[in-house]
């Protein structure tokens, strides 16, 4: 994998995530009990063998940054490994990063002096295992210019990504950012061939068309709505099918774009299921993170005599269950849960404190909040939404450091 140079685009806004974007970058909101969300494409790169990663952030990134230098500092520079965190540096002019496209652009000086062959460009922000030694083959081997991953998704979901053609061959044919009337599969009328946001170019092909795409004044320099549809008519553009076949684990079959409230809590309730789509304990692919080095997690009898007890959910170190119920929820390290509180169908970030006799039901709680004693959340939803964030699908969000009345 030496001749290939990964770039992981971490700079997006992630808006429609907000609350929990509002102190940090999207790929740094916690997920799964002790993961970063960037953690999980960067898990892949490492078992996929790739070394040499370039990490362009942007938006509020401090916290990012810190998490990729306390958990990710793994490689040796003396054997030309590198994890480099990027942020905007203004060389091509007085701008921050205007695009995906506009933001490799501005760094074409790294790619340069990479040396590299080929380009592995991937999202810091989508949940999924993939082997990408797998797909770098299936460049090799159709002799492509450019390969992009894709997945089957139901037609009704498709006017959210973008929707690929393709002949028996693989080679894509047609490519529409978004349609309002997506193209579906040959002799399958219900779902359609969806982008993933992973490409593959040749080093060459992609400093020339990022050169062509910055001269273009009316172009937004982004890759799926401005570069790949010019390139599938004069170039070698082929499309591989992720969840097919991974090389030394199980087949793929579980991506996420966990770009709302309602798809991240949707994702981390999958992690739940009695056998989970994407398996965290699987020997063979572990995710990486940082994490500090708490006690183990425990429960104890409260004070009225009640037992703490954890079912079905996923407790992480340093969490103390005093009395209280946990049901089908997920706790970050150093959660406290007080006597006669039931927590159900929740996410409590780091630090969180809930007092006595509480009930937390289907709602996500950022970091180091108190809720105090007696407190509700997830019950009366005309009071929450006077208070918090609330999904489409009523998942309440309460944000970091809030402080109740």
């Amino acid at each position: 994998m030496q001749n290939t140079l990964t770039i992981v685009l971490a700079g997006g806004v992630g808006s429609r995530l907000h609350p929990l974007t509002a102190e940090r970058a999207k790929p740094a909101v916690p997920f799964g009990g002790k993961f970063r969300i960037i953690d999980f494409t960067l898990a892949n790169c490492l078992h996929s063998g790739l070394r040499n990663i370039l990490v362009l952030t942007q938006y509020k990134s401090h916290s990012l940054h810190k998490h990729l230098r306390d958990g990710w500092s793994i490689f040796n520079p003396e054997l030309g490994e590198y994890i480099t965190t990027v942020p905007p540096q203004m060389r091509s002019g007085r701008h921050w990063y205007a695009g995906t496209a506009d933001a490799i652009y501005q760094n074409l000086f790294l790619l340069q002096r990479s040396h590299a062959d080929n380009v592995l460009i991937l999202s810091g922000d989508h949940i999924y295992r993939m082997d990408y030694a797998t797909m770098l083959a299936f460049h090799r081997q159709a002799n492509a210019d450019v390969s992009m991953a894709c997945m089957k998704v139901r037609h009704d979901e498709a006017g959210s990504f973008g929707i690929i053609g393709a002949d028996d061959s693989m080679r894509i044919n047609t490519f529409e950012e978004k349609p309002e009337q997506p193209q579906t599969m040959p002799g399958d009328a219900d779902h359609c061939l969806a982008s993933m946001g992973i490409y593959i170019f040749s080093m060459s092909l992609l400093q020339e068309t990022l050169k062509a795409d910055h001269a273009d004044e009316k172009s937004e320099h982004d890759f799926g709505h401005d570069i790949l549809p010019k390139l599938i008519h004069n170039y070698r553009v082929c499309a591989y099918r992720f969840g097919e076949t991974t090389g030394r684990v199980t087949p793929d079959n579980y991506w996420r774009d966990v770009g709302t409230i309602d798809s991240f809590y949707e994702a981390n309730m999958d992690l739940l299921e009695p056998v989970p789509a994407l398996n965290l304990y699987q020997d063979n692919w572990p995710i990486r993170t940082y994490q500090s080095q708490p006690p183990p997690a425990r429960t104890v009898p409260g004070a009225s005599g009640s037992e703490g007890v954890s079912i079905n959910s996923i407790v992480a170190g340093g969490t103390v269950i005093t009395g209280g119920s946990v049901q089908h929820s997920i706790l970050f390290p150093g959660v406290r849960v007080g006597d006669e509180t039931v927590v159900r169908d929740a996410i409590l970030f780091n630090g969180v404190r809930v007092g006595d006799n509480a009930e937390l039901r289907k709602c996500i709680i950022d970091k180091e909040v108190r809720v105090p004693a007696g407190e509700s959340i997830g019950y009366d939803m005309d009071r929450d939404r006077e208070r918090f964030t609330v999904s489409a699908s009523g998942v309440v969000v309460v944000p970091k450091h809030y402080q109740f009345g």
